[in-house]
């Protein structure tokens, strides 16, 4: 998805599913609405996410991350679920290096944490994604949803842990059903894409859990 002004916010809508090496990506001719895949766009993703030394951003269910690559590059605050998605939060990336490996939170993301948390902000986690994203098109040709099928390499800082796996996730774009009944049936015929691919339910709700074992 593309960016958002800075400390401009939206709620993202989306569904996560983990998928084999070699898993064959899914017809998708069966969206409602959908008439049309767009060209394959590869991105290369760097997030390096951050958190206080007792993970107080973790336990409210809020990720602050720094990515690099893609076109919502920048900081993020990701909060906790807030009925069907996520509120996330956007600012400008900043001036950065390629072996910045402990970020400085701006002072605007930092206020905007500031009801849970407290610096010092630590790294908690590096994820590093080889993302492939398409366009799910309309008649008109708007993005009904972007789908992305992402390889993934991550690092657990604190436990010295690292990890790879692949998963693909589809989230609502700008012309996605906007009634909640629509909504459920175009899941629900992505579910059925997924799972006649062999893709499965996440394991877990998120990369950054997912890096941190969770």
């Amino acid at each position: 998805m593309s960016a958002a002004p800075a400390g401009g916010s939206s709620v993202e809508v989306e569904k996560k599913y983990d998928v084999d090496a070699d898993t064959p990506l899914p017809d998708w001719s069966t969206l409602p609405g959908v008439v049309r895949v767009g060209d394959a766009e590869p991105r290369d993703l760097d997030a390096r996410y951050v958190d206080t030394p007792d993970t107080a951003l973790a336990r409210a269910g809020v990720a602050v991350r720094r990515r690099r690559g893609g076109p919502d590059e920048g900081w993020h605050v990701k909060g906790p679920l807030e009925g069907g998605g996520r509120r996330e939060t956007q600012w400008p990336l900043g001036d950065v290096t390629d072996d910045d490996a402990d970020p400085v939170v701006p002072e605007a993301v930092q206020d905007a944490v500031s009801s849970l948390a407290q610096p010092p902000f630590l790294p908690l986690a590096r994820v590093r994604n080889a993302r492939t994203a398409y366009a799910l098109l309309d008649a008109e040709g708007r993005e009904v949803a972007e789908f992305v099928d992402d390889r993934v390499r991550a690092r657990d800082e604190r436990r010295d842990a690292e990890s790879a796996w692949r998963e693909w996730e589809v989230e609502l774009g700008p012309a996605a059903p906007a009634d909640d009944a629509e909504r459920a049936a175009f899941f629900a015929a992505v579910d059925q894409a997924v799972f006649a691919a062999g893709g499965r339910p996440a394991a877990s709700g998120s990369k950054l859990a997912r890096a941190l074992g969770h």
